[in-house]
């Protein structure tokens, strides 16, 4: 893979990671596109994510050191002894830590279980496009239904539990993480910016562990013939990383005071698209 096809990569991760039309379809998509002609690979799209991670990790960074601190705080028993004091109680920020911990166990038992089939022929662009389509008018739904009138010291351990089952259905890529966290937060009444703020949170977990597990079992992919390559692997994270930052700032703003529905018909058309590219014969479907 070319450098310049690394910087296009970096700059559609960066775009479409915290916007809920799926980046890891766009990627799949794009892939096959550009020169290099290949699908970058499940250890390509994985690593890169740690890019819009880091720009996660950078503008939560003092929420994220304050609910670190406070579950610490609550479990080393200092807002109370108790059980119910270890486990949060009066804390809204060790809670929150506690709320981030149990949505992740979805994500982490699925995508063991089913690392096969989500490195194989869950990357099916027919399936992609499917799921692109099918998710994007679940959020739409549920903007339209959701009150939206719950922040995020309201989580409960039931809300946890299902906002990270949704999270989990974006190991199809399609679904989207944010996109599929965002809706079931709507769903279960939350604000548009508390749902994308616990969306963003939720991720941090299961993004590094993706990687992580991605460079210790996976990385031979990337230097294989055919492969995207170290270089070009580590010049698509620093992109995604600047751009992923200023989407972050946008897509916050833009929340307050507009729908998702402009990103519902988005992935509509782009589901259409990619039918149109699979039916000429100009991507392949695995």
């Amino acid at each position: 893979m070319d450098w310049w096809e690394a910087v296009i990569l970096g700059l559609v991760q960066g775009l479409t990671e915290f916007l809920p039309i799926s980046s890891s379809a766009h990627i799949r998509v794009i892939g096959p596109l550009l020169p290099h002609g290949a699908d970058p690979g499940a250890a390509f799209t994985a690593i890169i994510q740690l890019g819009t991670e880091a720009a996660v990790l950078l503008y939560f960074r003092k929420d994220i050191a304050r609910i670190i601190a406070a579950w610490f705080r609550a479990l080393g028993g200092k807002n109370g002894a108790d059980r119910a004091h270890r486990l949060g109680k009066g804390s809204p920020d060790a809670l929150m830590g506690w709320w981030v911990i149990l949505g992740s166990i979805p994500i982490v038992v699925l995508g063991l279980l089913f690392q096969d089939a989500i490195e194989g022929h869950l990357r099916n662009l027919y399936l992609t496009a499917a799921v692109l389509a099918i998710f994007g008018l679940v959020l739409g739904f549920a903007d339209k239904i959701g009150k939206r009138t719950r922040e995020l010291d309201s989580l409960t351990a039931k809300d946890a539990w299902l906002l990270g089952l949704a999270q989990a259905m974006a190991l199809i890529p399609g679904v989207s993480r944010s996109g599929g966290t965002i809706s079931m937060g709507l769903f279960l009444g939350l604000t548009r910016e508390a749902a994308a703020r616990y969306s963003f949170l939720l991720a941090i977990p299961a993004v590094l562990g993706s990687a992580g597990l991605e460079v210790v079992t996976n990385t031979s992919e990337l230097t294989e013939p055919g492969g995207a390559g170290i270089a070009a692997t580590v010049i698509a994270t620093i992109v995604a990383f600047v751009v992923g930052y200023a989407v972050i700032v946008w897509f916050l703003r833009l929340i307050t005071h507009r729908t998702f529905w402009p990103f519902v018909w988005y992935r509509l058309g782009f589901a259409g698209l990619i039918v149109v590219l699979l039916g000429a014969g100009v991507v392949p479907a695995l």
